[in-house]
């Protein structure tokens, strides 16, 4: 197993201390005026509409009700950003490929997230979220373009891993990972997590505990 999630006990713990304590809403933007102030590291989470990224901030943090969730993909329409006690603010980017949205709603969204990764020099890491049911889909691909020419690193989160079974996820995991390999900004690792059952999330709770490290 890579360095990128091989993980000893000590940071699963790190991951655990950090992700303890409250957690609650800061500020919410829907454009780029309105963004907050830069003030810490920020980890972001992006995905397709209803991929599932607000169950897992909840998951991550512990809290059934920190970010709101819907059946309805395309909720989401600005930039959420939560913070707890310790220094680091996650930040649920809108959802991308809602094809029912309006185009004007979705080209607003896709201005304000490509203006957010190019611009926010706090933005530590973006956690790419795809459903471990469907795979990459074309909308994923626009996006690893556009964290590839903001230099931005990010690394690809199977979500609902707890609805496939393990060889049909392990299927899943080697195509991504070969879909993302000659990617400069990609991590070459994929990570696995079911915000329901919480497999995986001590894991991505402690590779996110590292980066607070690195940067710390």
């Amino acid at each position: 197993m890579s360095e990128a999630t091989d993980f000893s006990a000590t940071e699963i713990e790190a991951g655990r201390r950090l992700f303890a304590g409250e957690w609650s809403f800061l500020s919410a933007a829907g454009s780029l005026a309105s963004l907050p102030q830069p003030q810490t590291l920020e980890v972001a989470f992006a995905g397709r509409s209803n991929v599932g990224k607000s169950s897992l901030i909840n998951a991550l943090t512990g809290r059934h009700a920190l970010a709101r969730t819907s059946n309805t993909p395309g909720r989401t329409q600005e930039l959420i950003f939560f913070g707890g006690p310790r220094q680091v603010i996650l930040v649920d980017l809108p959802g991308y490929g809602y094809a029912a949205a309006a185009k004007s709603k979705v080209a607003a969204w896709t201005k304000l997230i490509r203006a957010y990764l190019n611009g926010r020099a706090t933005l530590g890491r973006v956690y790419l979220l795809v459903d471990a049911r469907h795979g990459l889909k074309a909308a994923d691909e626009t996006i690893f373009d556009m964290l590839g020419q903001a230099a931005v690193s990010y690394e690809i989160v199977l979500t609902k891993c707890d609805q496939v079974s393990s060889d049909e996820l392990a299927r899943r995991r080697l195509t991504v990972q070969a879909e993302v390999r000659n990617r400069a900004a990609a991590f070459p690792d994929i990570l696995t997590t079911s915000a329901r059952t919480g497999d995986g999330i001590a894991t991505l709770r402690a590779a996110i505990a590292r980066l607070v490290g690195e940067r710390s």
